[in-house]
């Protein structure tokens, strides 16, 4: 595939609510190019985007997928990604990268939460954005519904670039507001110049007022001009558009069908014409100071922006900002500080690979054989070494418990999970060593499923799922003594040792202390180690319901030996006896962690979210206003919240997004210990 210089490049990402028709317009937008694909129905395996065995199983995109439209001597580099909010994790990748967002939005159903999201992400990262109005052919489809909807929703200064003509089963062509002009379609599928309906005439011409009124907002000369002559030349309106666009201050909006190929052709072109290419924008490193330029002579720059195993092996997506490429490129990586060679270089076509020989600045790229390189990394020249910013992953709101389920899985594990990590890093693994599980964390319970499925699909590790267990501990409440005793007589030489411990509750937080007090040596400082060894291995067992017993300490007051019986381990198992002895005396009961919770909702969904958060013994921190939102801050017990994604979702429509990082542990309520307890007893019985 040829080279081309970076001022013909455009890097765009596909955002918009799931069954929005976001691949079928990215498929659409390829087969217009002549790039093979498919436009119209879908059949099953024919999409260049929605390749995954998984996303075609489901109906649905799971994960960011790259293809390219050569057009009028340009390239569009297309990042097609999810609209389910499981998934939002391919979105922040993809904005991280791209220079616009195309945002599509159904006019039948309207922008969609995942929309709003989507853009809030594109907006961190300064991307222009243009619309499209899909599905104008669909019952009920309504253009200036969906326009509304995005001024109202997103607050977006959505100013149409085209008119429909016709809507559902009519309609049949748009109408180019700037050049005055209709398209059609012919017996082929070509678009083809009509005339412009007369009954379409006004609304056109009013239609037209305003898009000049906007091109004006492009530069304060552009603005003076207008309001003294009250008009602009087209070239003028087209130059003010690009500004306008480029600087956020205009969202232009278009329409069509990608089923029958209309306003596809001028989609490709409004993309070429007003939104910006690589070297209209700033690059700067990881501590925002150095700027990064857009040229093929500066030291190379580039950013892994994914990672994904196919039938090519492990495959290294790469957004390049700065220095040129070649297949046979060696690099070095800034954040393993390890030098590497590229396996080849290739232009992404979806799963399809297309030999590239050389990339510029702008260039979306695949490569392959990295063995040090992860999504995330930068590659750069080892003499001038820098480092860019990482896309930034939403946090996990959703946690299974995984388990192999035979021993050939058990050996597999790690390094599946490890290998599933890498292709999706909005999941995350971890052993969580109070309740001896491994956890896989992620966005949702679909994404969670997903891993799991993949983990089996590509990785061949079968596991079974569990809720997490809660990590609970265990305390005292008062102090108590206990002499624990170990008398062993054999043949030969004995065991002996005899300790007396005083358990005492600390402070929460302070952790298990442990104190000699022994006076006159009536224990030897030689066996004192092995009864605190004794007593720290009894605790951390606990005795309530098998938790860790934390802030609590423990005195060593008085003990016996004998001079020919008592030896270490003698020492280990009193100290273990006197735990034993002391802990049901001291009043013993269960801590939980309790959470804090930051949460963000729509205002109208504040009393229900208070609700719920009473009910789940949560209290209420503090709240304040971001937008059309509400920050919420909370706290309340991680056992009342191992479905709050799913009921958050439910609650706000899928408009509420929340995080949580521990704060502290507290008691829990006498009931609920009592519940904890016994399943905890059962589990100690199934397992005998």
């Amino acid at each position: 595939m040829k080279t081309l210089p970076t001022t013909s490049l455009r890097n765009v990402v596909l955002l918009g609510h799931s069954g929005a028709g976001k691949t079928a317009l990215a498929d659409a937008l390829v087969y217009l190019a002549g790039h093979g694909g498919r436009h119209g129905r879908t059949v099953e395996g024919t999409s260049v985007f929605d390749y995954d065995p998984d996303e075609i199983a489901r109906g649905n995109s799971i994960q960011a997928a790259v293809g390219f439209a050569e057009w009028n001597e340009h390239r569009v580099n297309l990042i097609d990604t999810p609209g389910l909010p499981d998934f939002f994790g391919d979105v922040a990748g993809a904005t991280r990268v791209a220079d616009a967002a195309l945002l599509v939005v159904s006019a039948v159903e309207g922008p969609g939460v995942q929309l709003e999201k989507g853009w809030q992400k594109a907006q961190e990262h300064g991307l222009a954005g243009l619309a499209w109005v899909s599905k104008m052919d669909g019952e009920r489809a309504d253009f200036g519904s969906a326009v509304n909807s995005l001024r109202e929703q997103l607050q977006l200064n959505a100013v149409p670039f085209q008119l429909p003509i016709g809507a559902a089963g009519s309609f049949s062509g748009v109408i180019d507001l700037l050049a005055g002009k209709a398209y059609g379609q012919d017996a082929q599928g070509k678009a083809v110049e009509i005339p412009v309906p007369t009954e379409l005439a006004d609304e056109a011409e009013a239609a037209k007022e305003k898009l000049v009124e906007a091109a004006a907002e492009g530069t304060e000369a552009l603005m003076e001009k207008y309001l003294d002559a009250l008009t602009l030349s087209e070239t003028e309106v087209q130059e003010g558009l690009s500004l306008a666009v480029r600087d956020g201050k205009v969202i232009p909006v278009l329409c069509g069908s990608a089923e029958k190929l209309i306003g596809i052709g001028a989609l490709l072109d409004d993309i070429i014409r007003t939104l910006p290419s690589p070297a209209d924008r700033t690059e700067k490193d990881a501590t925002g100071e150095a700027v990064i330029e857009a040229r093929e002579s500066a030291p190379l720059a580039a950013l892994v922006f994914k990672t994904v195993v196919d039938q090519y092996g492990r495959v290294s997506f790469l957004r390049l900002y700065a220095g040129a490429l070649q297949g046979d490129t060696h690099f070095f990586n800034q954040n393993v500080g390890k030098r590497e060679r590229m396996g080849g270089l290739f232009a992404l076509q979806g799963k399809e690979h297309v030999p590239m020989t050389r990339a510029v600045p702008g260039d979306i790229v695949g490569t392959v054989k990295l063995e040090a390189t992860n999504t995330g990394h930068t590659l750069c020249t080892e003499s001038k070494p820098l480092r860019l910013a990482p896309p930034a992953f939403p946090p996990a709101v959703a946690w299974l418990a995984v388990h192999p389920k035979s021993r050939a899985d058990e050996d597999k594990l790690v390094t599946g999970l490890r290998r599933l990590i890498e292709e999706d890093c909005a999941l995350q693994w971890y052993r969580n060593e109070a309740t001896n599980e491994t956890i896989l964390a992620g966005l949702g319970e679909v994404h969670l499923q997903t891993g799991i499925e993949r983990l089996k699909r590509k990785f061949g590790v079968e596991v079974v799922t569990t809720p997490p267990r809660i990590p609970y501990k265990e305390t005292v409440r008062k102090r108590a003594s206990f002499e624990g005793r170990h008398k062993k007589q054999t043949g030969g030489a004995g065991q002996y040792g005899v300790a007396t411990i005083e358990i005492a509750p600390l402070p929460r937080g302070a952790g298990f202390q442990f104190e000699d007090a022994i006076v006159g040596g009536v224990i030897p400082n030689t066996y004192i180690p092995s009864v605190e060894k004794g007593v720290r291995e009894r605790i951390e067992r606990g005795f309530l319901a098998g938790y860790p017993m934390v802030d609590v300490q423990v005195k060593l007051t008085d003990g016996k030996t004998h001079a020919v019986d008592s030896n270490a381990i003698s020492f280990q198992l009193a100290g273990r006896l006197a735990a034993e002895g002391a802990v049901p005396l001291a009043d013993p009961y269960l801590l939980e962690p309790v959470m804090n919770i930051e949460i963000v909702v729509p205002e109208a969904n504040m009393g229900d979210i208070i609700g719920d958060l009473n009910g789940k013994r949560g209290r209420i921190m503090g709240m304040e206003a971001s937008g059309h939102y509400q920050v919420v801050r909370a706290q309340a017990p991680l056992a009342e919240l191992s479905r709050y994604s799913a009921e958050l979702r439910s609650i706000t429509r899928g408009r509420g997004s929340f995080s949580m990082t521990i704060s502290h542990f507290e008691e829990v309520p006498a009931h609920q210990a009592q519940k904890v307890i016994a399943e905890a007893r059962a589990r100690k019985e199934e397992e005998k």
